[in-house]
């Protein structure tokens, strides 16, 4: 699969990236983290740890997640059981909606 050159992306997704890179970076510096250490405990590049803490689109977002947790950010919830209980939430939710979403092939005659 070819990587699209320019992409668009909504500005909400832009600026969401760039939120969490600033979080990410603020908690880092907070702990006293150098972009080596991080990247050296996540297993990435530096060069990584620069493009998600700038909230480049590109960034792999297992990536961002990991140097969040190594930098102690919790990003949905304070405690880990919160989140726990929300995947199973959204488990059950997701085991009651349909498994695969598919447009009408019937073509209607509304021709009265």
């Amino acid at each position: 699969m070819t990587k699209l050159a320019n992409r668009s992306y909504s500005r909400y997704a832009r600026d969401a990236a760039k939120l969490l890179g600033l979080m990410v970076r603020s908690a880092r510096i907070e702990r006293g983290f150098t972009i080596a250490d991080v990247a050296e405990r996540a297993g990435i590049s530096r060069g990584l740890v620069h493009r998600i803490e700038n909230g480049e689109m590109g960034s792999s977002i297992g990536a961002a997640f990991e140097l969040a947790a190594i930098v102690g950010l919790r990003l949905f919830e304070a405690e880990h059981s919160t989140l726990a209980h929300q995947l199973a939430m959204e488990h059950k939710k997701l085991s009651l909606l349909p498994h695969s979403v598919r447009t009408g092939t019937t073509k209607v005659i509304d021709d009265f």
